[in-house]
């Protein structure tokens, strides 16, 4: 971090100053090494009643003479997980909504960005022989970037970026929204029982 530019160790401040709600574990982890000149990672999982009800990667990459495709010199990456209940994974609509959570968390904080693109996946597992005793799973998962634009200094608000990803983390995991009377969000069901790993 030391031989780092300015603009970034600004940026990986912010995201380490940045105050979450008490049921997301957030700590640093190690970064992708190839993606750009600079990179800094953290994990998250949603905890209640110490059930892991989602979790995540979101990766801050920084290339000072800037990336085409991302039209800026900074890039965020991130991977959510959660399980799903059956009858969720099969609503046609599932990842257009998903989509419209990463959307609607860094627009509901009024956050400059640009450049989105991303997939939403869902999956289910169904376990035989050994395994046959699990019920089945579904999951979801939302793989997204999005160039998050720069203010004062070429530094962007990192941590307010992080604050609307753990926005969608947690509305992702089924758990009302931080804000009290916002009812307009949507959240997905929790699902009760171990995760499978």
């Amino acid at each position: 971090m030391e031989t780092a530019p300015l603009p970034f160790r600004a940026a990986v401040e912010a995201l380490r100053g940045t105050r979450l709600r008490p049921e997301i574990e957030i700590e640093p982890t190690r970064p992708p090494q190839r993606l750009a000149p600079y990179a800094y990672a953290l994990e998250a999982a949603v905890l209640e009643e110490d059930e892991d009800l989602a979790d995540g990667r979101l990766i801050l990459l920084h290339d000072p003479a800037g990336h085409e495709a991302w039209q800026g010199s900074f890039r965020l990456v991130t991977l959510i997980r959660a399980e799903l209940e059956p009858e969720m994974a099969t609503d046609p609509l599932l990842p257009d909504v998903c989509w419209s959570w990463l959307t609607g968390a860094l627009q509901s904080r009024g956050l400059p960005y640009g450049e989105p693109s991303g997939t939403v996946t869902r999956a289910s597992s169904h376990y035989f022989g050994g395994l046959s005793s699990r019920p089945a799973a579904s999951q979801i998962e939302i793989r997204a970037s999005w160039t998050p634009r720069e203010g004062l200094g070429g530094v962007p608000d990192t941590a307010s970026h992080l604050a609307s990803w753990c926005d969608l983390l947690s509305q992702v995991a089924g758990l009302p929204p931080a804000a009290p009377g916002d009812a307009s969000v949507v959240t997905l069901p929790q699902r009760r029982g171990p995760r499978p790993r």
